[in-house]
């Protein structure tokens, strides 16, 4: 297909060409704005040059300390400038980045050490307690803790620090870019929706192509300062990171998002883009007048992580933001499909012109396709009227599932990726979501299992049967919702069973309503979930 009758010196070869990578975006931004701000941290301001400098020192100290290709270098670290280096000078000495959600629990925590099998864990010092932790309890070698000392924090003295690190290497060290653009560059987890939580591992090439699709979809031109509200460890901060360098941007770093600091960052730092949850669009709908900065320019925003409310959107960019709607998941290196603004929609206003607006979209630039399909895996007729399942493909999906083949086949089944979210199409070919499948609950965008927390629930003695839903929230978009059965002459109050949920889960994950009651089942005994839904959305 598609090949001359005589391709006789038309190989590949490297004139001609070179493997995908967002590797190259840092190395050319390195030579071209050299003296450009690349990364602004409270005090801290890296130019090009010595973000380039600081990665390849990373990347030889970790070669110098027997880190091979293929090995794992995991984080938990916060939005800072040392995750920021992480995503370039882990890859360039041909490992790979595992960048670990700071908000889980110790169990999970030291799964994901032991089934990635990290060789060194870069942590922030706040979370020594919970690493330490984590390797107590894994099974196998627990990795090396490096400890990365933030701003206003003091070392430990336990562990050898970042800076540390970065003295044994070289600031002129060459990177080792991929052969293979198929090559592993990073390896997230997902929130364990269905039992243990799945690695997801993306390629270079996926990598290259997501930054190359988002900066599209963002309308984006040069020299954008960025600021990290996503935290770095989701989706690689939806492959932003490695995004900023390809523009010449400046990546500002923001460790803790309040409204006051989105307000600072953008009157004093200029900030002209941002992505995050509907939580963070409410938070600074309803901060305080004091909080509030003036700006005059306009501040383009991603928002993801659940459909945003219409009325949301409306009180939202008034402000002076521009949001644009996009959906994806951990399998798709983050956003995969953008809600495209079209120019006869501009006439639109108030609540005609935020229903457009939530629209869940269609396809980015650099995705094959993504459409709704039915059980068979054909599409549903475009009548946003018929329900069915997202299905995406192309090299915006992941490599696989890490060590698990057969999710992996059963998420590619019939050549799509399956992605679990049901929706609808419109005429005009734009999905709408209208529900999450496998009962995830999406909190201030980050994803809670509500078997997890069902499980946890079940270890407390007076607990004969529960189920957790989804309840709507004003701050966080969703909250978890338990619904409980007693065994017969037990008792507990609704402030024992969060206290007990909240000392084996993450925070966000903890239920934040208890409802005592008879569970409505079918015939069979399964948990009717739809009627605890209708309840849950009637609670105060």
């Amino acid at each position: 297909m598609g090949w001359l009758a005589d391709e006789t010196g038309l190989e590949k070869t490297a004139a001609n060409f070179a493997a995908l990578t967002p590797l190259s975006h840092l190395k050319r931004a390195a030579g071209i704005y050299a003296g450009r701000t690349a990364v602004v941290w409270k005090s801290t301001r890296l130019s090009y040059a010595d973000y380039a400098a600081r990665v390849s020192r990373l990347a030889s100290a970790l070669d110098r300390r027997g880190l091979r290709p293929g090995d794992v270098v995991a984080t938990l670290l916060p939005n800072i400038p040392a995750q920021a280096e992480a995503h370039f000078g882990v890859p360039a000495c041909g490992a790979v980045l595992n960048t670990i959600n700071t908000r889980l629990d110790a169990d999970t925590v030291a799964y994901i050490f032991g089934h990635a099998g990290a060789k060194i864990l870069l942590c922030d010092t706040a979370f020594l307690p919970l690493a330490q932790e984590a390797s107590r309890r894994m099974e196998g070698p627990a990795p090396e803790i490096i400890e990365v000392v933030d701003h206003g924090f003091t070392a430990s003295g336990d562990h050898l620090t970042y800076e540390e690190l970065l003295a044994e290497g070289d600031p002129d060290a060459p990177w080792l870019m991929p052969e293979d653009e198929w090559e592993s560059i990073a390896i997230n987890y997902t929130s364990g929706t269905t039992g243990r939580p799945k690695g997801v591992v993306y390629h270079h090439r996926g990598a290259y192509l997501a930054t190359t699709a988002n900066a599209i979809a963002w309308r984006m031109q040069l020299f954008p300062v960025y600021l990290t509200i996503v935290p770095l460890f989701h989706c690689n901060g939806w492959c932003h990171t490695w995004m900023v360098p390809m523009m010449g941007g400046t990546l500002v770093c923001c460790r803790d998002v309040t409204a006051k600091a989105i307000y600072e960052a953008i009157a004093d730092e200029g900030v002209t883009h941002f992505g995050g949850a509907p939580i963070v669009l409410n938070t600074i709908i309803n901060c305080k007048d004091e909080d509030r900065r003036a700006f005059s320019h306009m501040v383009e925003v991603f928002t993801a992580g659940a459909p945003p409310p219409a009325a949301t959107l409306a009180a939202f960019e008034p402000l002076g933001f521009n949001v644009t709607q996009v959906y994806g998941l951990t399998e798709t290196y983050g956003p995969a499909t953008e809600c495209l603004w079209q120019p006869e929609w501009e006439a639109e206003t108030g609540e005609a012109r935020a229903a457009l607006k939530a629209r869940t979209g269609v396809a980015m630039a650099m995705l094959e396709g993504a459409e709704v399909q039915d059980d068979q895996g054909q599409p549903v007729p475009r009548d946003a009227a018929h329900l069915g399942e997202i299905a995406m493909r192309g090299n915006m999906v992941m490599k696989g599932y890490y060590r698990n083949p057969e999710a992996t086949a059963e998420a590619f089944r019939g050549g799509w990726f399956r992605s679990g979210d049901i929706a609808f199409q419109h005429p005009d070919g734009y999905l709408k979501i209208t529900d999450r499948a496998k009962d995830i609950i999406i909190s201030g965008g980050e994803n809670v299992s509500s078997v997890e927390v069902e499980g946890a629930l079940m270890h407390h003695p007076a607990v004969s049967l529960c189920a957790v839903v989804a309840k709507p929230d004003d701050k966080w978009g969703e909250v978890p919702c338990a619904f409980v059965e007693l065994k017969p002459g037990a008792t507990a109050t609704e402030a024992d069973l969060i206290a007990h949920c909240r000392a084996r889960l993450a925070g966000f994950k903890t239920p934040k309503h208890v409802v005592f009651t008879e569970l409505p089942k079918t015939s069979t005994g399964k948990i009717q979930k739809f009627e605890l839904r209708a309840v849950a959305k009637l609670l105060g």
